[in-house]
């Protein structure tokens, strides 16, 4: 077990073990009460609205999600977030015209 300075960011309990490594080779850690797996000091990346103002434009053209975060390089998870949350503020209301029948 590691040093008590360690906690889980989500429940904050100190009983934390080591969990490999993740893709950039920094250590992974797993929390024994609750499941969490985070790194110690995660970096975070801000997504400017001038990338946002481009990933709309780009989904206007009906790319795959998967060219977008190739082409971006935001991450699919972030991405298909970012979609789901558009997709709650657009209205869902369908206006309906009835044509005239024949004469």
């Amino acid at each position: 077990m590691l040093a008590t300075t360690l906690a889980c960011p989500r429940c904050q309990s100190t009983h934390v073990v080591k969990n490999g490594r993740i893709h950039n080779g920094r250590q992974n850690f797993k929390c024994k009460a609750c499941g969490r797996q985070f790194v110690q000091y995660p970096t975070k990346k801000v997504i400017g609205q001038e990338t946002r103002n481009l990933i709309d434009k780009l989904l206007l053209e009906r790319l795959s999600l998967a060219g977008i975060t190739r082409v971006i390089g935001v991450s699919e998870q972030w991405l298909q977030t970012y979609v789901n949350a558009k997709y709650e503020v657009t209205g869902r209301q369908v206006e309906i015209e009835e044509k005239k029948r024949g004469a």
